[in-house]
C-alpha cells in the first residue's frame, strides 16, 4: 500500500504517512533508524543483525523517492543506506509498538542504550 502523503516534520523528527481514508501513522526518526532496512543493520545473511544503540536523538535529513517502490531515508548519523519499500513502511506503521518493544527488550538484553552518552554494563549474570 503506497502512501498518498509523506510528510517530514524535522522539528519533532517524525515521519508522517497519510494513507487512503486519512488513514494517519507517525514513525519517529530513532524508531526508523533502528528498523533500517539496510545490510548494515539486518546484516547480509540471518542472525547477522545488528543491535543499534545510541539513536535516540537521530534526525532525518532527507526523503528521496526510489521508483516507485520505496523511499530512502538519509539521517543526521550519516546512515542512508536503507530503502524502504511501500511494503516494509506500512509493515512498521502497523506493527510499531510490538517492533518497539521487541528493540527495547534487546537493548536490555544485551546491556544497550538508546543515548548515545550513555554506556550500560551489566556487573553479574543474573540467571
Amino acid at each position: 500500500m503506497i502512501p498518498e502523503v509523506i510528510e517530514l516534520h524535522k522539528a519533532s523528527k517524525q515521519l508522517e504517512l497519510v494513507y487512503a481514508n486519512d488513514e494517519r501513522f507517525f514513525l519517529d526518526a530513532e524508531f526508523l533508524r533502528v528498523h533500517s532496512p539496510s545490510a548494515e543493520v539486518r546484516g547480509h545473511h540471518p542472525g547477522q543483525a545488528v543491535l543499534q544503540v545510541g539513536k535516540k536523538n537521530v534526525g532525518i535529513l532527507s526523503l528521496t523517492g526510489v521508483g516507485n517502490y520505496a523511499l530512502q531515508i538519509s539521517f543526521d548519523d550519516e546512515h542512508n543506506s536503507g530503502i524502504y519499500s511501500w511494503d516494509y513502511l506500512r509493515e512498521l506503521c502497523e506493527k510499531k509498538e510490538a517492533y518497539w518493544q521487541s528493540y527495547l527488550d534487546q537493548l536490555i538484553e544485551n546491556g544497550g542504550n538508546r543515548d548515545p552518552d550513555v554506556q550500560t554494563i551489566n556487573l553479574f549474570d543474573p540467571s
